[in-house]
């Protein structure tokens, strides 16, 4: 067996790789039902029943869209559960196909809204399919052991918060993982209403096109033609010309997640902050601090799970990951940044496991803490006993003169300013790709930063450790020479010049004057009052805008510098704005036009980043 080690505060710990487990249908017998539900519909589901039959065994569900394949008895699964770890346990794996998707009856909704008041078998929901599901399981499955379990990332984490909703009596543990939170405010298709264009193209036409119902029908992206996706969006030009060229038409939910533009009705219902109350099970949500899908989901289902649930077991479990790779077997880097150490193997085995076997199987407290947290720069892990830790200091960043940053607000007023042109917006990744990248939340922004239509504020380099530890909130003074424009803010960690390139280094990177990307988002400026009603900005006017960038966790080291960049377009990323107050799903060609914005500082309407500081 091949060790690693790695430092987790206050102890040194040596690191196995997961346990050899046999093939899955050696160890489990599968047997596959159709479950019926309050109202008569029924949900295809599929149970891998440990053959160990010495002991009872936990239950341990997953929910999903995308489908429960293989189909048939016996077609096993390649592996089960969260990890090998699990599987080699032994739990009863369930798995799900969601109401109208594949081999389950009904009719699928995306994020299918919550109904806390229900007045007969008419009323469902997400949690009541969960709810019967465990039931009919407690009934008709063997040797269990009365308790269940219920985990999924990304779109099966909603459906793991909307299982631990008026939870069944014997859901004693849910993990939900990247869990899908807001669809307009931060995750995935919009980010402070501004719509993330190349993921939902890819997502879309994989997942929602007219036939994918079928369990027949492959996932598949889109026919791109090209892998240089800046170029391809750019040339269709429109949200209509790329509907019409790349989905084909073909994807039922593209009106919905377009048209409503607005945070209305529509998005309010299928927040899912607004139903975590009274929850039983205990929680551990996961994510990614550099998760390019649910991030904003993830930290905001803690959160509110914490507030409005005093007294529940609620754990947070951060790592330095993209979407979903605590789940992989390589948590050791990502793009060009490593973190020297197995990250996932650790969390799997020393996290993930106990929590499910302690409540379970062993009906007692996991012992884990409430927040285990990676911090970046210094690559450790770290345990707090609530995040955002108590021991942090709050403190502004300002932007100043002569691109500037630095604690203190500038003592004169001014601004810098820039023209952004939607026919050459500001590449999001300085490579080329098709679609959002799973890197593109650490990627090196010099490309950005050699652009005139970015403003560009750094510090001196630093004397000593700096650790943010927390959200970042962002106060602009802007304004522009159109009626609307995007802004997006991210901070950086600038490496030194003589910082040392990687070893082995095939792809030849270098390292000297790395721009890390460590947070950044966008927001559609015309939101700056109000999500639910837009409003234009006058022209040459100076107008305020406030949001908030979800947390990091991340030191910067002694040498390195502190980097804010402020830029209009994100592309293609991020759709372009056309700079002009309309529905931007409806703009021509002629729409888009050039805009000058400028960002002001001073001592009264400055420019700035609140960020919470660790106190060491």
């Amino acid at each position: 067996m091949r060790f690693a080690c790695l430092l987790l505060l206050p102890a040194l710990i040596c690191l196995a790789d997961p346990p050899k487990t046999l093939p899955v249908a050696e160890q489990y017998t599968k047997f596959e039902y159709q479950i019926p539900m309050r109202d008569g519909v029924k949900l295809y589901t599929a149970v891998y029943r440990p053959k160990d039959d010495s002991r009872q065994h936990p239950i341990l569900l997953t929910r999903t869209p995308y489908s429960c394949q293989p189909y048939g008895a016996n077609r096993f699964r390649e592996t089960l559960g969260p990890s090998r770890y699990l599987q080699h346990a032994g739990y009863i794996f369930v798995y799900q196909d969601v109401r109208g998707r594949f081999r389950s009856e009904g009719l699928f909704e995306h994020v299918r809204p919550h109904e806390p008041a229900k007045s007969g078998p008419a009323d469902i929901d997400e949690s009541t399919d969960t709810y019967d599901t465990i039931e009919w399981l407690l009934k008709n499955v063997s040797n269990h052991n009365g308790r269940a379990g219920m985990w999924g990332i990304s779109y099966p984490g909603f459906y793991t918060s909307m299982g631990m909703l008026d939870a069944h009596p014997a859901l004693k543990a849910v993990s939900p993982q990247a869990p899908v939170g807001d669809w307009f405010l931060g995750d995935d298709w919009r980010h402070n209403g501004a719509f993330f264009l190349a993921h939902a193209v890819r997502w879309m036409y994989s997942n929602d096109r007219d036939t994918q119902a079928s369990p027949d029908t492959p996932r598949r992206n889109p026919d791109y033609n090209s892998p240089d996706g800046y170029s391809l969006f750019l040339k269709l030009g429109t949200l209509e010309e790329i509907n019409e060229q790349m989905l084909k038409n073909r994807v039922p939910y593209w009106k919905e997640l377009t048209g409503h533009s607005n945070y209305d009705a529509f998005w309010k219902a299928r927040d899912v902050r607004a139903y975590l109350h009274k929850i039983k099970p205990a929680v551990l949500t996961v994510g990614g601090w550099f998760d390019a899908e649910d991030l904003f989901g993830t930290l905001e289902t803690y959160k509110v799970t914490e507030r409005n649930n005093p007294g529940i077991r609620n754990l947070l479990v951060m790592g330095p990951w993209y979407h979903g790779q605590w789940s992989s077997p390589d948590g050791t880097k990502l793009g060009d940044v490593p973190f020297h150490q197995n990250t996932a193997y650790w969390y799997q085995e020393h996290v993930e496991m106990p929590f499910f076997e302690r409540i379970l199987r062993e009906n007692k407290p996991d012992g884990l803490a409430e927040a285990i947290v990676f911090e970046t720069g210094t690559n450790q892990w770290r345990k707090f006993d609530a995040w955002p830790p108590a021991n942090t200091s709050e403190r502004k960043l300002h932007l100043q003169p002569e691109g500037r940053l630095g604690w203190n607000p500038p003592s004169r007023g001014g601004y810098e300013e820039y023209v952004s042109d939607p026919a050459r917006p500001v590449p999001s990744v300085p490579y080329i790709a098709n679609t959002m990248t799973v890197e593109y939340m650490i990627d090196d922004q010099r490309h950005a930063a050699a652009r005139p239509d970015v403003l560009v504020f750094q510090t001196n380099p630093l004397t000593e450790d700096l650790t943010l530890a927390g959200p970042l909130d962002v106060t602009l003074h802007v304004s522009t020479t159109g009626t609307d424009s995007d802004f997006i803010v991210k901070l950086i960690d600038v490496y030194p010049d003589n910082f040392p390139d990687p070893e082995p280094n095939p792809k030849r990177v270098r390292m000297g004057g790395f721009q890390q990307l460590v947070r950044g988002e966008p927001f559609r400026g015309k939101f700056r009052k109000s999500f639910e009603k837009p409003e234009p900005f006058t022209p040459g006017q100076m107008e305020k805008i406030t949001f908030t960038m979800p947390d990091v966790f991340h030191t910067l080291r002694p040498g390195h510098r502190l980097m804010v960049q402020v830029q209009s377009s994100w592309f293609p990323l991020v759709d372009r704005n056309p700079q002009k107050f309309l529905e931007i799903h409806q703009a021509k060609p002629g729409d888009f036009q050039k805009a000058t914005q400028r960002v002001y500082f001073g001592p009264v309407a400055g420019s700035s980043i609140g960020v919470r500081v660790l106190n060491r």
